[in-house]
């Protein structure tokens, strides 16, 4: 039986997002992947369209909300690959009993606030030009590596080649 891998999507989500079919056609030989909107997660309004709005619900209980619903569906020992406010929930939710093996954090900025580490393997994964980083000091001080895509920016997991060598990195 293959080990059980979850998908959480980026701020935007959606039913089925072509970018996250790359990383799904790459990772279902040695997975069964399972793929969450982070905003049916957490509840959020579908038909809010404005990124400022989707981030405002998030950071106003989305989170939480996300983490709770994440907590209730899955029971078994899991790895996730998230990206941006996925892999903060994911983060969340392994601190809160979620049972993960390894956690993939892809352009997760909003971890930059987090003080404990989940008890997992940790891979992130930042673009060189996102503004939002953690610092060098945040790295240091939680003992985490990291990965920098050299001249990308926040969205860097929607490129083709980068799914790639995320991906391979763990296969």
């Amino acid at each position: 039986m293959k080990p059980r891998l979850l998908i959480l999507s980026d701020l935007f989500g959606g039913k089925n997002p072509e970018w996250v079919k790359l990383y799904t056609e790459i990772l279902q030989s040695k997975f069964d992947v399972q793929y969450y909107d982070v905003r049916v997660l957490a509840n959020i309004c579908l038909e809010s369209i404005s990124e400022s709005d989707i981030h405002d619900q998030f950071l106003n209980g989305g989170i939480e909300k996300a983490v709770e619903n994440l907590l209730k569906l899955e029971k078994e020992e899991i790895v996730i690959l998230g990206f941006s406010i996925g892999g903060t929930i994911a983060w969340k939710a392994a601190l809160n009993g979620l049972k993960v093996s390894h956690l993939i954090a892809v352009s997760s900025t909003r971890l930059r606030f987090e003080t404990q580490i989940p008890d997992c393997k940790i891979n992130l994964y930042f673009g060189e030009k996102d503004l939002n980083v953690p610092n060098s000091e945040w790295f240091s001080d939680l003992n985490i590596s990291n990965q920098f895509f050299e001249n990308q920016g926040h969205q860097l997991y929607l490129q083709k080649e980068n799914a790639f060598i995320i991906c391979n990195n763990f296969l």
